[in-house]
């Protein structure tokens, strides 16, 4: 009859553990799916962020060059000179 109790027991514990087992896998599983999921939204968003910014980019570098002066006569090497500044300028700038 003792024999039957511990074989019995061992049976429940054995289940016990792999019910226990099973909880944790599954509560771990739903975290990772969980932040899977955020992370290919906020990737969807991002990606949406910068067609627009490169959108806007171009509709801006098209209204500066329709407002761009039509001076002929103006030296062109002060112009490029002073874009330069500005570039080395933006250049420590971090991007975002």
């Amino acid at each position: 009859m003792g024999e039957l109790l511990n074989s019995g027991l061992l049976n429940i514990a054995s289940l016990m553990i792999s019910l226990v087992v099973l909880l944790v896998g599954l509560v771990i599983w739903f975290f990772v799916n969980r932040a899977s999921s955020r992370t290919n939204e906020q990737i969807e968003l991002l990606e949406a962020l910068l067609d627009q910014q490169k959108r806007q980019n171009a509709l801006l570098r098209r209204l500066c060059e329709a407002n761009e002066p039509e001076d002929k006569d103006a030296p062109k090497d002060a112009v490029v000179e002073e874009n330069k500044d500005e570039d080395d300028f933006i250049r420590l700038v971090a991007e975002r």
